[in-house]
């Protein structure tokens, strides 16, 4: 639960800071993995703290601050509720658009509306040369080894079922189990439920730390050569806690398992790198990273991807149809059928582009300086 209070506040927070950075301490006693009661702690931002002239001047939040200067890139931000101008924080749960990304999806619909991979004409040329440089432009924000390892979905939703069907129920077996935590996201968990379910494959949940976050040494200790996956968030949407992704991996790995890391909300907050991080599977959402809604991206290794069979059928993710069966393209559009989110793709692109002339290094910054001005109660 949060709990905002309108204000006259100029400076506009761009991103809520993720700040809790989880560490192992062979101190902890791991939960154990009985029933788990969950305690909501809303976040406070105080009125008459926000609103003091000594705080709207503080350099934090007041005019230079990263916050002010992107203030006005927000048209939504452009009007007043209640009397009082609107503060927006609930970016965890979706991001509002500067306008560079509402001028990108007006222009696709005005001047070049086409679709895509299929027409030889100007517009389809025009709309299938940005739609893959928004691809391109994906890749290169994660680092990615190429623009073949980046899936355009509809959300991360979709991305992380993708990889259920297509990888999970090709490759799991009864016995295997599939290592995930209870603070996921709920498209963390039911897919996963789905494909145990189908396949005999165990689902195991590491527990909360009584600091509540999710344990890593439970998670450790869970990791064996019976693990084929592991499910796991790099920031928690719900608890602001940051894993240490990179020693998670490495983890997993050394027992031979895969790793998919829901970075919805870490994507748009710090810089992420898949080839650092070392992850197989990646997944994020536009709509929480400045980017329209409908459209998110699976990023998988290429080789792992190439050996994956297709999720949904039909156009653009064929090579041949004949009458008694198909052979499929090469990914990405093997998992791409139909025709996709051309616009929001695009829009997508375009806010890549915003968020990286900002640079993710500075808003992360930004973000870890505002902690001071919350608390929580």
């Amino acid at each position: 639960m949060i709990t905002t209070t309108s204000t006259t506040m100029e400076g506009a927070i761009l991103k809520l800071p993720c700040l809790r950075t989880v560490s192992r301490n062979p101190n902890l006693t791991n939960r154990s993995s009985g029933s788990l009661r969950w305690r909501s702690r809303p976040l406070h931002v105080s009125a008459s703290a926000a609103s003091s002239p000594s705080l709207i001047n503080d350099t934090k939040i007041g005019p230079g601050s990263l916050g002010h200067i992107t203030r006005s890139d927000f048209p939504i931000l452009h009007q007043e509720i209640n009397g009082s101008k609107l503060v927006y924080l609930d970016n965890a749960a979706t991001s509002q658009k500067p306008t560079a990304v509402i001028n990108a999806l007006q222009n696709y619909y005005e001047a070049y509306n086409s679709n895509v991979h299929r027409g030889i004409h100007y517009l389809s040329a025009k709309a299938t040369d940005e739609y893959e440089s928004a691809r391109q432009k994906v890749a290169d924000f994660i680092n990615a080894a190429g623009a073949r390892e980046i899936v355009f979905t509809r959300n991360a939703t979709e991305a992380i079922n993708l990889v259920a069907y297509s990888w999970g129920l090709s490759n799991l077996k009864p016995g295997d189990e599939i290592i995930t935590t209870v603070a996921e996201h709920h498209s963390a968990i039911v897919p996963w439920q789905f494909v145990a379910q189908k396949t005999g494959a165990v689902l195991r949940f590491v527990n909360l730390t009584e600091d509540e976050v999710a344990d890593v040494d439970q998670l450790r200790g869970f990791l064996s050569r019976k693990t084929k996956l592991l499910v796991i968030h790099h920031v928690s949407n719900m608890l602001a806690s940051v894993l240490p992704m990179d020693e998670v991996i490495s983890w997993a790995h050394d027992v031979g398992a895969k790793v998919l890391v829901d970075a919805c909300q870490s994507v748009p907050h710090m810089v992420v790198d898949v080839k650092t991080l070392d992850a197989d599977f990646l997944v994020a959402s536009s709509h929480k990273m400045c980017g329209p809604t409908g459209v998110g991206f699976l990023y998988g290794k290429s080789e792992i991807l190439s050996a994956m069979p297709p999720f949904l059928g039909g156009g653009e993710m064929i090579a041949d149809v004949y009458l008694d069966h198909s052979t499929y393209a090469e990914p990405p559009s093997r998992f791409e059928a139909g025709t996709p989110a051309i616009g929001e793709a695009i829009g997508l692109g375009a806010a890549i582009d915003y968020l990286s002339e900002i640079g993710m290094q500075r808003i992360h910054d930004y973000e870890v300086s505002l902690y001071p001005l919350t608390s929580y109660s």
